[in-house]
This record gives C-alpha cells, sequence and structure tokens, in this order.
C-alpha cells in the first residue's frame, strides 16, 4: 500500500494570506459585487441561446424554370463545385421551380466565416464559366450565407387594420419598418399582406403584330431612353460644369411617349400597351383573427438584447400612434417573444431566490443564524462573480445559464458549508481561537474542497465537446456550471475564511428586546415610509417591514426551534448514525452492505426493464404557439390557397374561442391568431434560410398566453382539439397542427429517407412505405406524408426544328417569346422617393393567361439574309402536351432523396413508435438498387445518446485521475468510483417508483452531474478520515496505516464519519432543496410578492416541463447516494484497510 502524507498538520497559504488582509479582501468582496449586479443588469435577455449552425446556404433563384431544370443547371453544378471544400461533413439540396437551395454541413473545426468565403470562392468560379445561366441579361447571382436561427424567427408581429385600402395600410407600414430598421437590435423587418409596386408595361398582342413590333423592340425602346447619362464637363469662362442628360422618367405615364419603331411612321408605347403603375403579383397575405391586415415580421439582430428591442419597438409604435398614423387605424403587437422571455428568467430568478431562502432556512438550524449568513454570503457573492465572468465571455442571460444557476444553487454553497462547519467544530469541541480556528479549519478542508470542485468541473467537462447542434445548445449548461462552481471556490477559500476569522461565534447572541425595539422602528418605519411614498422602490418598504417581523418570529421561535434542532436532534442524529455505522463495519455484516447496495443496483436495472418507463428525446413541451402548417397540391394558385385559408382559419377561430378558453369575451388561452399565406408561410424548422415563394402554402400560427393565466388548462390539449377539429374535413389538402419547439431543430420524428436514381421510382417507393405504414394501425402518428410528388402541372414544348430552321427561327427565340409574354421581362427600373420600382414588359391580363393568345402570336425577327422582317407564329413550329413534373427534387450527398415523414399527436411517445415502424418495415420490398434509413429526431437521438455515454465514460475517468493524484492511493479512488456506480440506483428506482419519463438528453445529463456532485462528499469524508489515521499513525510513529491496530483504524473511520455527518447532510439537503422549486414546479414572485402583496403563485409552466427531468435525475440520485456516502463509502473503506492489514501479514 502506498504510504500516506509525510505530515498529518496542514497550512493553507492562500487561505492564511487572505485571513492577514482582511482589509484587501473586504475591498475585493466590494469591486466583485459591483461588476457582477453590473453585468447582470446589462447582460442580454433571451429564452434561449443563440445558435449559429456550422451551415453554410447557396440559395439560387432564376424565375421561370421547372424543378428539372433548376436542378441540371444551378444545383448539380453548385454541387460539384463545393463537394471538395475541406471540413465538409454533408451536402443537401433542394431544386424547385424558379428556385434552389444547397446547405453545407461543416465540421466544428473551421470557422464558419472562413467557410463561408471557401465556399464564395468556388461558387464565383462556376458563375464566372460560359455554361451559367443568365437571367434579364444578366448572370444569376447565387446568395452564399450562414445562418443564425435566431435571425429566422420574429420576435414580434406589428399588425395594422382599419377601413382603408390595403396600399394605404402598406404605406403607414413602411413608415414604421424604415424606424425600426434603425434600431441596432433589429436585423430586418419584413411586410406581409401586402405586395411590392411595379410599372407594368401591359402589351396588347394583336396591336404588336399589327405593328410588327417585337418584345425586343419594346424592352430596348425602354432601356435607351430611360436612363440619365453624364457626358462630362465642359470649361467656359474659367468654370467647369458637367453636363447630364436627363432621360428618366417622371411619372410611369411619361412611358407612353417613348417611340418604339419609327419606319412607316412613328408607333409610340401607348398606341400597343396599357401602362401602369400598379402592386406585383400577389405572393401574400395576411390576417390576424380573420380579418385582413398588413403585418410587418420583426427579426432580431444575433446577439443583442431582445428585451431591449422589444421595448424600443412599442415605443416607436406609440410614437408613430400619436404623431404619425391616424388614429382610426388599429396598431396591434402580438407574438412578442420577450415576454416569454421575461417569464421564463423571472421564472428561474424566483426559482433562486425561493432556493436561497429555503437553504439559508435548513443552514439556521443546521449552524445557528450567524454563521448560516456566512454561508448564505456565498450564494450571492458566487452569483455577482458567475454574472461578470459569463459577461465577458460573451454570455446572454437565457434559460441555459440560470438554470445551471438554479442547479449550482445547492452545490456552490458546499464549499462554503464545509468551511464554516468545520472551523465551527474546532471552535466548539476543540476550543481553539477563532482565528487560529479559522486558519487551520480552512488548511485542513482546502486541498479537498479544492479537488472535490475539480472532480466536479470534470463531469461536465466532456460535455464541451459535444458535437453538432445540440451541443452548441446544451454547452452553456457545463460552461455555466463549472464557472459557478469556480467562483463558490474562490468565495470559500478567500471570502469564506475571512468572514470566519472575524466574526463566527459558536454562541447565538442575544438580541435585547429593547436594541430589537430601536431596530424594528427603524426599519419598520423606514419600511412604511417608502410603501406609502415609495412609488417604484415600493417593494423595498415591504421587504424592510418583513425583515422586521422576521426579528421577532426569530427572537421569540425561531432561534429556540433552531437551537433545539441542533442540540438535542442533531446529537441524538449523530449517536444514532454512530451506532448505524459501527454496527455495518463489524465482521461479515461490512460485506452484506456492500453487495447489498449492488444487488439494489441491480434491481433497479430489473425494474427498469419490467416497468420499461417512456423514453424521449428531448422534453415534450406545453406549446406556447400552435402552428397550423396548411399545404395544397404544387401549382395551386395563391388566390385559391387563400380563399381555402380563410375555410380552415374559421374552424380553427371556432377551436380556440371555445366558451371554456372565454371569460366575457376575453380569451384567457390564445392571444392572438395570425394567418399567413405564400411568402412566409414556410417552416423555419425544415426550410431556415429559403426564400422561395410559397403560393401553395398557408400558416395560421395561435400564440398562447403565458403559463400563469391560461387558469390551469393545457395548451397541448387545445393543440389536440385543433387537430381533430380539422381531421377530416378538408380534402386534397396536407393539414399539420405543430408546436413551437424547446429547443434546437431536431426534425420530425418520424422521418425515413429512400436514396437512389431514379427519382420516379423513388417516389413511387416512397408512395408505398406511406401506405404500407399506414397500414400498420399505429396509433399516434399524425399524418404521413412524402416530401416531393410529381403531381405538379406542367406543359412541355416540343420544337419542330427542320421546319423552325427552314424559317429562320431558333428554339431560343421560341423560348424567350413565350417567357417574356408570360412572366415579363425587367426593361428598366422608375424612381420614385428614393426607392426602385422594375419597370416589366408583358401580355396583357386577358392574353397572358390565354393559349390561343400565347400559341398565336408572331415571333417577330429581321431575317439576316434577306433584311426582310419576318413574323412567324409560334404554333407553326411548336407542338404542346401538358404534363406533370416534381414539385421539387431533393439531393442528399449528390444523391436523390425522398422523405417519409410525420409529426406526432399530443399525448404519444414518438421512440416507442418509431421502434414499432422499425420493427415491420423489415417486411417491406425495396427494389435493389433502393436504399433506406431512419433519420431527424431518431438519428439525433441515436447520435447524442451515443455521445452522452461516452461523455459519462470520459468524466468518470477524469474523476479517477484527479482523486488517484489527490489521495496518492488507488484504493479510495475506486471507492468513490463505486458510490458514484451505486448512486444511479437512486435515479433508476425513483424513475420507477414515480412512472417518470426517461429524457434521453435531460435525464443522461442528470446522471453526468451527479457523478459530479456524489464525489464532493466521499472526497472531504475520506480525506478527513485519512487525516485522523495520519495522526494516530504520527503519534505512534508508525510509517503505514496498516500498523495501526485495527479498532484504531475502526474508531478513526468511525470518528471521521461522525465529523463529517454534518457538511455531508446539509450539502445534500441544500442542493436538493434548491432543486425542488424547479422540480415541482412551485412558482412564486417574490418580487409582485412585496411590491403588491400578490405572489402570483402557480404550479407547473414551461421550465418545469423542460428541466424537471434533469433536477429529479439529481435529487433522486444524490438522495441516496447521501446514504451512500454515511454508510457505504466508511464501511468499504474499512474493508479496503482490512485487506490491507491481512495482505501485509501474509
Amino acid at each position: 500500500m502506498a504510504k500516506t502524507s509525510n505530515s498529518s498538520e496542514k497550512e493553507f497559504l492562500f487561505s492564511s494570506w487572505a485571513i492577514r488582509n482582511s482589509n484587501t479582501m473586504y475591498v475585493f468582496m466590494a469591486v466583485l459585487l459591483f461588476l457582477g449586479l453590473s453585468a447582470y443588469l446589462t447582460m442580454p435577455r433571451e429564452n434561449f441561446p443563440e445558435i449559429t449552425e456550422t451551415n453554410i446556404y447557396i440559395s439560387t433563384p432564376y424565375p421561370g424554370n421547372t424543378a428539372e431544370d433548376i436542378e441540371r443547371f444551378v444545383t448539380d453544378p453548385l454541387e460539384e463545385a463545393v463537394k471538395g471544400v475541406s471540413n465538409l461533413v454533408e451536402i443537401t439540396s433542394t431544386s424547385q421551380d424558379d428556385y434552389s437551395m444547397v446547405v453545407l454541413e461543416f465540421d466544428e473545426d473551421i470557422n464558419v466565416d472562413l467557410a463561408k468565403q471557401k465556399v464564395k470562392d468556388e461558387v464565383d468560379a462556376v458563375v464566372s464559366g460560359e455554361d451559367w445561366p443568365t437571367f434579364n441579361n444578366a448572370k444569376l447571382e447565387p446568395n452564399v450565407f450562414d445562418l443564425n436561427f435566431v435571425e429566422e424567427f420574429p420576435i414580434v408581429n406589428v399588425t395594422l387594420e382599419g377601413d382603408y385600402t390595403l396600399d394605404a395600410l402598406n404605406d403607414y407600414a413602411e413608415l414604421l419598418e424604415e424606424r425600426i430598421e434603425r434600431l441596432d437590435q433589429i436585423k430586418e423587418v419584413d411586410i406581409r399582406g401586402t405586395q411590392e409596386r411595379e410599372v407594368e408595361v401591359a402589351v396588347d398582342i394583336h396591336k404588336m403584330m399589327a405593328s410588327k413590333v417585337s418584345f425586343g423592340d419594346v424592352i430596348q425602346a425602354i432601356r435607351n431612353e430611360n436612363s440619365t447619362v453624364s457626358a462630362g464637363s465642359i470649361i467656359a469662362n474659367g468654370q467647369r460644369r458637367n453636363i447630364r442628360v436627363i432621360g428618366e422618367i417622371q411619372d410611369p405615364s411619361d412611358l407612353g411617349e417613348f417611340v418604339i419603331k419609327n419606319e412607316r411612321g412613328a408607333v409610340y408605347l401607348k398606341d400597343i400597351s396599357t401602362i401602369r403603375f400598379k402592386d406585383m403579383d400577389a405572393t401574400t397575405y395576411a390576417r390576424d383573427f380573420g380579418q385582413s391586415v398588413v403585418m410587418l415580421d420583426v427579426k432580431k439582430r444575433g446577439g443583442k438584447n431582445l428585451i431591449q428591442a422589444a421595448k424600443a419597438i412599442r415605443e416607436i409604435v406609440d410614437q408613430a400612434r400619436s404623431n404619425i398614423i391616424p388614429q382610426d387605424i388599429t396598431i396591434t403587437i402580438s407574438n412578442d417573444t420577450s415576454a416569454i422571455t421575461i417569464n421564463q428568467v423571472n421564472d428561474l430568478i424566483n426559482n433562486i431566490l425561493f432556493g436561497v431562502l429555503l437553504v439559508v432556512t435548513v443552514l439556521t438550524f443546521f449552524l445557528g443564524f450567524r454563521n448560516a449568513l456566512f454561508v448564505g454570503f456565498a450564494i450571492p457573492m458566487s452569483m455577482f462573480i458567475s454574472f461578470f465572468i459569463l459577461q465577458s465571455l460573451g454570455y446572454t442571460m437565457n434559460t441555459m445559464v440560470l438554470f445551471a444557476l438554479v442547479m449550482g444553487l445547492g452545490m456552490l454553497v458546499d464549499n462554503g458549508i464545509v468551511v464554516v462547519e468545520n472551523v465551527y467544530r474546532l471552535i466548539e469541541k476543540e476550543g481553539m481561537p477563532r482565528l487560529e480556528a479559522a486558519k487551520k479549519g480552512v488548511s485542513e478542508i482546502a486541498f479537498p474542497i479544492i479537488i472535490s470542485t475539480a472532480t466536479t468541473v470534470a463531469a461536465f467537462v466532456p460535455l464541451g465537446f459535444w458535437p453538432g447542434i445540440m451541443g452548441q445548445f446544451m454547452i452553456y449548461f457545463p460552461i455555466t456550471l463549472s464557472v459557478v462552481l469556480g467562483s463558490s471556490l474562490i468565495v470559500a477559500i478567500f471570502f469564506n475564511s475571512v468572514l470566519v476569522s472575524q466574526f463566527m461565534d459558536v454562541e447565538e447572541k442575544n438580541l435585547s428586546r429593547q436594541k430589537l425595539i430601536r431596530l424594528t422602528l427603524l426599519l419598520g418605519g423606514l419600511g412604511l415610509l417608502i410603501l406609502f411614498v415609495g412609488g417604484a422602490i415600493r417593494g423595498l418598504g415591504s421587504l424592510l417591514i418583513f425583515v422586521t417581523i422576521l426579528f421577532w418570529a426569530y427572537k421569540y421561535g425561531i432561534k429556540d426551534l433552531a437551537n433545539r434542532f441542533r442540540t438535542r436532534f442533531l446529537v441524538w442524529l449523530e449517536i444514532r448514525y454512530e451506532r448505524l455505522l459501527r454496527y455495518a463495519m463489524r465482521g461479515r455484516r461490512a460485506y452484506a452492505f456492500v453487495f447489498g447496495t449492488v444487488f439494489m443496483l441491480i434491481l433497479s436495472f430489473v425494474l427498469v426493464g419490467i416497468s420499461q418507463p417512456k423514453v424521449e428525446f428531448f422534453p415534450d413541451n406545453q406549446p406556447t404557439q400552435i402552428i397550423v402548417y396548411i399545404e395544397y397540391p404544387q401549382g395551386t394558385d395563391i388566390a385559391k390557397t387563400d380563399q381555402m385559408t380563410k375555410s380552415i382559419e374559421e374552424v380553427v377561430i371556432k377551436a380556440v374561442n371555445d366558451p371554456k378558453y372565454m371569460d366575457e369575451g376575453y380569451n384567457f388561452m390564445v392571444e392572438s391568431l395570425v394567418s399567413q399565406v405564400g411568402a412566409g408561410a414556410g417552416n423555419p424548422q425544415t426550410e431556415g434560410g429559403s426564400e422561395a415563394e410559397m403560393p401553395h402554402r398557408g400558416k395560421i400560427t395561435a400564440t398562447m398566453r403565458e403559463f400563469k393565466f391560461r387558469r390551469g388548462l393545457s395548451s397541448e390539449d387545445l393543440r389536440r382539439e385543433v387537430q381533430q377539429a380539422l381531421a377530416g374535413i378538408f380534402a386534397g389538402v396536407s393539414i399539420s397542427v405543430e408546436k413551437d419547439q424547446a429547443g434546437p431543430p431536431l426534425g420530425y420524428p418520424i422521418n425515413i429517407e429512400i436514396v437512389g436514381d431514379d427519382y420516379g421510382q423513388l417516389i413511387e417507393v416512397g408512395e408505398r412505405m406511406r401506405n404500407f405504414i399506414i397500414d400498420m394501425n399505429i396509433p399516434g402518428i399524425e399524418e404521413l406524408k412524402v416530401d416531393v410528388n410529381r403531381n405538379k402541372p406542367g406543359m412541355q414544348i416540343a420544337i419542330d426544328r427542320q421546319k423552325a430552321g427552314e424559317l429562320g427561327v431558333s428554339a431560343g427565340q421560341v423560348g424567350f417569346q413565350l417567357r417574356q409574354s408570360l412572366f415579363g421581362e425587367k426593361a428598366g427600373v422608375y424612381k420614385k422617393d428614393g426607392e426602385d420600382y422594375n419597370i416589366n414588359v408583358r401580355f396583357q391580363e386577358e392574353d397572358r393567361y390565354s393559349q390561343s393568345a400565347l400559341f398565336n402570336q408572331y415571333i417577330t425577327f429581321r431575317d439576316m439574309a434577306s433584311g426582310q422582317i419576318k413574323s412567324i407564329p409560334v404554333a407553326a413550329v411548336t407542338s404542346r402536351k401538358n404534363t406533370s413534373g416534381y414539385s421539387a427534387i431533393k439531393h442528399r450527398n449528390l444523391e436523390r432523396v425522398v422523405t417519409v415523414y410525420s409529426a406526432i399527436l399530443p399525448g404519444y411517445n414518438a421512440a416507442e413508435i418509431v421502434n414499432q415502424i422499425k420493427t415491420q418495415i423489415e417486411a417491406f420490398q425495396i427494389p435493389a438498387d433502393l436504399r433506406y434509413r431512419f433519420t431527424g429526431e431518431i438519428e439525433e437521438q441515436e447520435e447524442n445518446m451515443a455521445f452522452l455515454s461516452s461523455a459519462l465514460l470520459y468524466a468518470l475517468f477524469l474523476i479517477l485521475v484527479l482523486l488517484v493524484l489527490q489521495f496518492n492511493s488507488v484504493s479510495k479512488p475506486l471507492i468513490i468510483l463505486f458510490s458514484i456506480f451505486m448512486s444511479f440506483t437512486g435515479v433508476f428506482l425513483g424513475l420507477v417508483v414515480f412512472n417518470m419519463t426517461f429524457v434521453i438528453i435531460m435525464t443522461m445529463m442528470g446522471i453526468i452531474s451527479l457523478a459530479g456532485i456524489v464525489v464532493n462528499n466521499s472526497v472531504v469524508l475520506l480525506d478527513y478520515t485519512q487525516l485522523l489515521l495520519d495522526r494516530r499513525r504520527d503519534k505512534h510513529g508508525l510509517e503505514y496505516d496498516y500498523h495501526l491496530e485495527r479498532s484504531e483504524i475502526f474508531d478513526a473511520i468511525v470518528n471521521g464519519g461522525k465529523a463529517r455527518l454534518r457538511p455531508v447532510l446539509l450539502t445534500a439537503i441544500t442542493t436538493v432543496l434548491g432543486l425542488i422549486p424547479l422540480a415541482i414546479g412551485l412558482n412564486i414572485n417574490f418580487f409582485s410578492l412585496f411590491a403588491t402583496g400578490d405572489p402570483q403563485v402557480y404550479i407547473g409552466g414551461d421550465n418545469v416541463i423542460f428541466w424537471g427531468p434533469l433536477a429529479w435525475t439529481v435529487i433522486f440520485g444524490l438522495t441516496f447516494a447521501t446514504f451512500l456516502t454515511l454508510v457505504i463509502v466508511p464501511v468499504a473503506f474499512y474493508l479496503s484497510k482490512r485487506a490491507a492489514i491481512r495482505f501485509n501479514k501474509n
């Protein structure tokens, strides 16, 4: 066995220095408190952390082209160009009508900006090639960008409604847009429900043909005439004058005076066309509770303060409402995510305050009120130091950071408890002077608490290497917790040691009645004055009065209870504990206790296998938004989409306005219900970054009020009611009722990708697979869909090349003639009030969608051979037939892919449903050249489960290494690792007994956290026990522990356990109590309690759903681990000493 330390007397120089230089430490405390408070007040608030993906997007609009052409001319060349870029993990792409989107996923070893530059270089090389397509006489310009999800979701919607035309409302909306976009916090504002404007030159085909004028003549004339040219400068009479030829139109009607042709008399543009300044073709509609509105989607810039942004937007709207916008226009701000964020943040802050109250109360009973304040001081001090460090790291205050603070609440007092309790013990039981006891007490446990803190942090170190988007989301938790624990260590070693050396007293000082009355007059009088006069700080008055009441309660009730608890109950508990420990350590009972614990772990595994608790990947949140995604067949006109969406909207409005959700006309469940059709109706989770038009899609978003205002009703039940109300009513339309996602985007729970080359075959197999799964009759599947189809209506034009060649017409001429007739072509720009409006030339409305007019029109051109003008009917050289094309073509790693997907109905478990599908789908017949795999949420689940399992093993390895360095021993680290493994018994038994769901992300993080927490008490207990053994060994002049008598080793271990009983119980109880408010969802608003007298108490909420599984995991595990630390660890340590004695005797 390894030799123990050379000396049993230790001194920790840093704490001794701090005690000697107490005034310096007070200055440090004041500075850190100021910096921490400043950081707390100025840190940006947000709901969840901002996530910047390691994805680069390439979006390329190419209007007027089919999905097949987009794939061939745009997507394929781009994919070939970028596939060799270094650090590239995966390429996915979507080619659809008019638009290409390529998404490149990179690993985390490359900076996003560097990856973007590399991709841009490759794209520029492709664009510069001769074969790259052009549009409006210019090469297509792909947009290469990265994406911050925070910047994709609107933080508020501002709607304008009134008895005005949409154009008039749009003018006011543009005023708001301009002002809001000036805010530093705002990235962009999108206007929905109204259209951009254009100057349309609507050509009359018959007049154009009669005048023998071509589209090219019209476009060229506009380009030549509508231009301002700088001709240079002339010098006259010693002055230099610039010459500008002004040709730009001042009004759209000026275009009518342009001469198009002048061969046999002038042909004016007004002779063959109608010129209008009008709205462009409708691309979007918006409504609020069924009323047509103009809506602004306001999106925040990454890294900016959400609360400040929302406040500034409201100020701008209020100013505009009073100064600019007429009073009969109603302006509504809805879907304000800042309100949700403020509620989440305030709830967590109140959880922290509630936890502090519980912790200080427990400390008062264990240590006395005065000494409890020393430990309680560590809570705000550590928090403020943490805020300062986190702000310096550029972090925001979000739920991930705040929960780490809640989690650390009980843990951060652990070090302070050990320090204060050890000094308290030396003064009380060994009679040392306060200063000497402070130096010796801190020195005895300094290295153990440093190592125990390091081992706790070590448990979280592997989480810092969590890959992917989930890693970016969850990494805030281990980093924040590590910062908090590091801060608490500084506070314990430096600040607590100074405070106890100056102010600790084992005897409670008696506050005389006279002093208490003076204190009451001072605090109570000031409190009453502030309460009635203070206004905004009225709550401070209530707090002072409450503190005054507490002083009286402490003197005449709490103090006596606390004294009896310490002098009677704790003494009785120590005696009982000593008896239990002596009983457990004697003879073969020691083996029975150790192996009995192992048996309980095995039993817990068996019980988990029998009960099979539900498994979820991520906590299943109560919706704060219910989103109805509506998709009609590809090719549906936006007007028809809007008409049908109104019908669906009526059903949804009826469901959310059910009488049970209404109170005298007030809906206490739903705050707003916004409908969007076309642009803005896509799903950001699956189509983030896409700028494609969506005329066949609609979206209805019902935003819930805060949880505490819902009167105990479930928003998930409301979502189920909306689903049931829409089920089976609307034929030929895909309707999906989903909810906002609490966390990073993961994809659909059922997501099966089929890969192959023949896209028609892929779609056919996808449809068969969809029907095969439907026939399984598995309950809980919302609606299975195939993400692409081949029902997009189209028309194929065939060129008679022989006839066309004889007439001198090319296929390109035919194509451009039809394109200009239908889609039109940009001929220039009209400038008005600082805005640019396109001048587009196309057929007039009645001819534009007439097949007769389109195909009987003439292609007019000058024959280069004869010099004569020719007019050839399009129908003379073409034939046409109706076809159906692909709605989109999708790739994954350059292979074509089709996806079968579905969401899950409320109340059903995704993992169970997917496992049933996996079991039965093996019977599905698939062609040999195709293959399929489960992706989406299941893929993420498997990857993250694998990582968390490996992270747990790495954490245990790091803990083992640190423990070996601390103890210079193998047996003690193995005993502590044994206690960690055994603590999992509590977790599994808790899940089974309380029938809780195993949430992979949260429960596994809880287990990893538990591993770090359990180490603390075991390290301190074993280190102190070893210190007692060292003192006995030094007393006898022996070299090794095993030279001591077994009875002496037995007594030392019992005394060590008895001495550490209080700190072990305290650290366990404070950690558990710190988590209890969050675990049970007990929410008390301390700010409103003192300000208005209303505590706003409610049970539940989004925080408990999200963080509850992690909190309960730690509570279950730590409760059982306390028994392990106090009983099994000493027993196992004693067995190791018995084995060492036996081994060395032999």
